[in-house]
């Protein structure tokens, strides 16, 4: 078995454009659900509002990458907007159900045959990071970066050069926003919105606030990762997609600067180093045969980083980089 091999994809996926993807996404999640106490589980809506809305604007109508990527978030602060208006006034529970119903609602539409010739429907839409692509400072080839399977190829290094900058300028603007005012009225709500309410603050504006800038910055994790594969399906963004968001986020740390990115890394060096790992011991016949294969084999590496993030829990329940105290939630 080529353990090597298993490294290098392990610190390949950790330091990728996927998971530079799902560490803005998480990012979004940390300021609704870590910050402000919301339970969004339906961020994947935000990324795929933003991916199609790029996505349409430059595969279906030819229009200019900049005007799709205004399109994409303006479409993910509209959901923002139709998803808090009749929610962020009832019990947290609500909102929990309405935006993970809200978000497969949507890919159901955006993958149904009646919005095909919008949408591409079931196939999506393809060919649409030509123009960020033409951008690419990089020339054409492969490029190590020095460590062991840190190896990505041109394409690859631009998207994750511009998905790790994002990454750090929403870091920077959520450690400026926490440290603000505004935050800490974010954070006094999470804590006991009565008492924020009591001293005279608007909690459903404030919680407005917060539902907006996460989509925001869910909607440019979606952007990137329809860019990053150079098109848009539905079927990407699956609920799965938020439950991973928040594994990251509670192994990094909620309320915390560095636990979306930490998360983001461990994770995913964890999920793709388990893959790889069973798939070679597989081709060697070293596992069971109804064990065998690739659907079991991602469903076994599931479970063994669920093992993993539970095993975290058990030692150090508030994530690496995360206070206790910071996960008391006024639920």
């Amino acid at each position: 078995m080529d353990l090597e091999a298993v490294l290098g994809n392990a610190i390949r996926s950790a330091f990728g454009p996927t998971a530079a993807v799902y560490a803005l996404a998480a990012i979004g999640l940390n300021l609704h659900y870590g910050y402000t106490g919301l339970l969004n589980f339906g961020q994947v809506g935000f990324m795929l509002v933003g991916a199609y809305g790029m996505a349409v604007t430059v595969g279906t109508f030819g229009l200019s990458l900049w005007l799709g990527i205004a399109i994409g978030i303006g479409l993910a602060v509209v959901l923002a907007l139709l998803l808090g208006i009749p929610t962020l006034r009832l019990r947290s529970d609500y909102f929990a159900i309405t935006t993970i119903a809200a978000a497969e609602i949507l890919r159901f539409l955006v993958r149904s045959g009646s919005a095909a010739d919008l949408t591409g429907g079931p196939f999506g839409i393809q060919s649409i990071a030509g123009s960020f692509f033409r951008l690419n400072p990089y020339p054409s080839g492969r490029f190590s970066l020095g460590v062991s399977g840190l190896s990505f190829s041109s394409q690859q290094l631009w998207t994750l050069t511009v998905t790790w900058a994002l990454v750090g300028l929403a870091t920077v603007l959520i450690a400026v926003l926490m440290r603000s005012p505004w935050g800490r009225v974010i954070k006094s709500i999470r804590e006991d919105e009565d008492v924020a309410r009591s001293l005279g603050k608007n909690v459903f504006a404030f919680k407005m606030q917060s539902l907006v800038i996460g989509g925001v910055i869910g909607g440019f994790a979606g952007i990137m990762f329809a860019l990053g594969s150079s098109s848009a399906n539905a079927n990407s963004y699956q609920p799965t997609v938020t439950f991973f968001a928040y594994a990251i986020l509670i192994l990094g740390g909620a309320a915390s600067k560095l636990g979306p990115i930490v998360g983001a890394v461990i994770f995913w060096f964890l999920y793709a180093g388990f893959q790889s790992l069973l798939r070679q011991a597989d081709q060697e016949d070293l596992i069971p045969g109804f064990l065998s294969g690739s659907e079991a084999v991602g469903a076994i590496s599931l479970i063994l980083v669920g093992i993993a993030l539970m095993a975290l829990m058990v030692f150090r329940p508030q994530g690496i980089f995360g206070d206790r105290d910071e996960m008391r939630l006024d639920a």
